[in-house]
């Protein structure tokens, strides 16, 4: 039970501490508001001051569907991903970027996750295991976002969990690549979720070197991986040119 001198700002700290931690996420709905009173055991005119406050700093969204937590990288997020979608190297800057920041997230998780972190970062683990014989991949592909930012939780950075936590939306929406055809490309998917296996285990048994290995492993071969895929379609991009060479001139029996 909160019981400060000052209701309604105790009430508005704590769940700002849940969103700077990422326990509240971007998008989620807020129980209404009776419900969330009775949850935090306070006053609804008290909760409904703090909701307001939190209203005017930019991190609840309110309307006629309820109480949301703000997008609040939205106004950076959303002109950065167009203006990246029409860059080609997209994809190889994002990972370039992505493989220090990615090893330092699951060096700290190996050196700070908590025995809930472990627990869902097993349970992850787990889940993609029992994806994995699916024939379609895209329930083990959003398992692995859920995973990374399972870790990016237990490297308890919140300027990491945020950032990382908006680019890994640009990731869903195939921002940067197409998952889709990472996950299908002959004997990826396999490596994979080894991968990722060994990124969970190197976490969840402490060990930040080999955690760290791993991740950076996981990043570049993804790297190189779709830098294959990228070739492959330049060249199959040419062959189709080449054949199709005829529509644009006469043929020698015309001539």
């Amino acid at each position: 039970m909160i019981k400060p001198a000052k209701l309604a700002d105790a009430i508005a700290d704590h769940l700002e501490t849940l969103i700077r931690e990422g326990v509240l996420r971007p998008g989620e709905k807020l129980l209404p508001e009776r419900d969330l009173a009775l949850k935090l055991d306070v006053s609804r005119p008290s909760l409904r001051d703090a909701l307001e406050k939190l209203e005017e700093r930019g991190l609840l969204v309110s309307g006629r569907n309820g109480t949301h937590i703000a997008q609040f990288l939205a106004p950076i997020a959303a002109p950065l991903a167009a203006l990246l979608q029409a860059d080609p190297e997209t994809a190889f800057h994002y990972l370039e970027f992505r493989s220090s920041i990615e090893a330092t997230a699951a060096g700290l998780a190996a050196q700070r996750a908590t025995d809930l972190d472990r627990t869902a970062i097993r349970g992850l683990a787990d889940r993609m295991k029992a994806t994995h014989g699916q024939d379609d991949p895209t329930e083990e592909a959003d398992v692995d976002a859920q995973l990374h930012l399972a870790i990016y939780e237990a490297a308890h950075n919140t300027v990491m969990l945020h950032i990382m936590g908006a680019l890994s939306e640009m990731l869903r929406n195939d921002v940067f690549y197409n998952r889709d055809r990472l996950y299908t490309r002959p004997g990826v998917r396999d490596l994979l979720l080894n991968q990722h296996l060994a990124i969970a285990d190197a976490v969840v048994a402490g060990d930040a070197e080999g955690a760290r290995a791993a991740a950076e492993a996981h990043v570049v071969f993804t790297l190189r991986t779709l830098r294959e895929i990228r070739e492959d379609d330049t060249r199959l991009e040419a062959s189709l040119r080449r054949i199709g060479r005829t529509d644009l001139i006469e043929s020698a029996e015309r001539a």
